[in-house]
């Protein structure tokens, strides 16, 4: 009697690898990489640079010390503006020497102007008795639209013709309007970027009204 034969060997089941999705699900796409916002980044930084340049051009305005290179600064004799007014007359900064003096910047296209140049010539009127002198620097504009802006407004003080941008130039002016507060000895002490309240105007006016 012959032994029965062995049953056939099957083959080992080989598994599947264990990411492999199960057989016929469907397959799910992975999420496609998110865009870096590098635009974004970009203005971010282009803001802060600016930022930073106009905080370091007023703190160069503001500091006092020493005036080298042609730089103002306050507790320093300020530089020289001289030229033609809006109506032809001559006008030199140095002739006012002994009086406090205001030196504001403007345009006839500066909306802050507008509301700040009815305050000064409220001010002039006010302060007429105790010397006080304003000169105004027009620059960026045209002499026409000067004169139309002065007689709209009141102003009653003359204004140079800043044609070139020297004098804006020469005083880092970095807005308009901004004014300078200059006392009898031809001294900056204050410094004032943007349009002046009352209050604004009447603080920086104690400074120089003194002598310095």
């Amino acid at each position: 009697m012959t032994a029965p034969a062995p049953p056939p060997a099957t083959a080992a089941p080989v598994p599947e690898p264990p990411d492999a999705p199960a057989a016929g699900a469907a397959a799910v796409a992975e999420p496609a990489p998110r865009p870096r916002p590098t635009r974004r980044i970009a203005a971010l930084v282009g803001i802060a640079l600016v930022t930073t340049i106009a905080i370091v051009a007023f703190v160069g305005l503001v500091r006092p010390g020493s005036a080298g290179g042609g730089a103002i600064a306050k507790g320093q004799p300020v530089p020289a503006i001289h030229g033609t007014a809006l109506d032809g007359s001559p006008i030199d900064l140095a002739s006012l020497r002994g009086h406090p003096v205001v030196v504001n910047f403007w345009a006839s296209w500066c909306g802050p102007c507008q509301q700040e140049m009815p305050l000064l010539a409220q001010k002039a009127q006010q302060h007429a008795g105790s010397g006080l002198e304003i000169l105004g620097v027009l620059s960026d504009d045209t002499a026409a639209n000067g004169k139309a802006f002065e007689t709209t407004y009141g102003a009653t003080w003359p204004s140079v013709l800043d044609g070139d941008g020297s004098i804006k130039k020469a005083y880092q002016v970095i807005g308009r309007p901004q004014s300078y507060f200059i006392d009898k000895d031809g001294i900056l002490r204050s410094i004032q970027i943007g349009y002046l309240t009352d209050a604004d105007f009447e603080r920086q006016l104690a400074m120089i009204s003194g002598g310095g």
